[in-house]
């Protein structure tokens, strides 16, 4: 009668254990980065209350920390083992970047703008090992700017600005057009990028009203 290898369970048992610390350490520190994150985007939203004033200042340096500390617990060949942990918090991260970037210059930041940003390198080639940041985060930061913007169209209105709706509506427009230049083959990313054309009717819903009432300037 074959015996059963004991010695088998008791390695991976071992190794159960191994990982459920790692897990623990990723867990821990991906919650102080959401924490942080969550303070500077609440900080970046205050641009709705004041839309014609400057732009609020958002600390990188607090989430830098963190996202080294997070680089130093994944080893390269881990990235794929882990990085749901932290994924949805990356993109709230990629999206502070490029709202910040487009409220200062009304544009999208390049990918070196991420990079110098967050100390990450993109990746789009979808080969790198390690922490970085993958070309369908970049894309979800993106998504999230125009449902934003959509927000900030209306409430520059609120503010008396009657000329940054025509603005986002122009950029919102290039955006999509840029998306749909992609093949999509992601899900959720997919989902998400058809939410956009609801975020670019309400956006002209404004333009619209607000050049029916004359308070744009053609």
């Amino acid at each position: 009668m074959a015996q059963i290898e004991h010695k088998v369970f008791e390695d991976i048992q071992l190794r159960l254990e191994e990982e459920a610390v790692v897990k623990d350490e990723l867990r821990q520190i991906v919650r102080e980065l959401d924490r942080a994150t969550r303070v500077q985007i609440a900080n970046l939203n205050r641009v709705h209350a004041n839309p014609t004033g400057p732009v609020p200042k958002v600390d990188f340096d607090v989430l830098r920390e963190q996202l080294q500390k997070l680089d130093k617990l994944v080893s390269e060949s881990q990235y794929y083992k882990y990085c749901d942990i932290w994924r949805n918090t990356l993109q709230q991260i990629l999206f502070l970047v490029a709202f910040s970037t487009y409220l200062k210059y009304e544009r999208l930041p390049t990918v070196i703008e991420f990079e110098e940003a967050l100390k990450l390198k993109v990746d789009i080639q979808n080969e790198l090992l390690g922490l970085h940041i993958p070309y369908e985060d970049l894309l979800h930061s993106y998504i999230s700017v125009a449902n934003e913007l959509s927000r900030l169209a209306v409430n520059s209105v609120t503010n008396g600005d009657y000329q940054r709706p025509r603005k986002i509506s122009n950029f919102v427009k290039e955006l999509m057009a840029g998306f749909q230049l992609l093949n999509l083959k992601n899900d959720n990313l997919r989902k998400r990028f058809d939410g956009i054309k609801y975020d670019l009717k309400r956006i002209e819903e404004v333009v619209y009203d607000v050049s029916l009432r004359g308070l744009t300037k053609d």
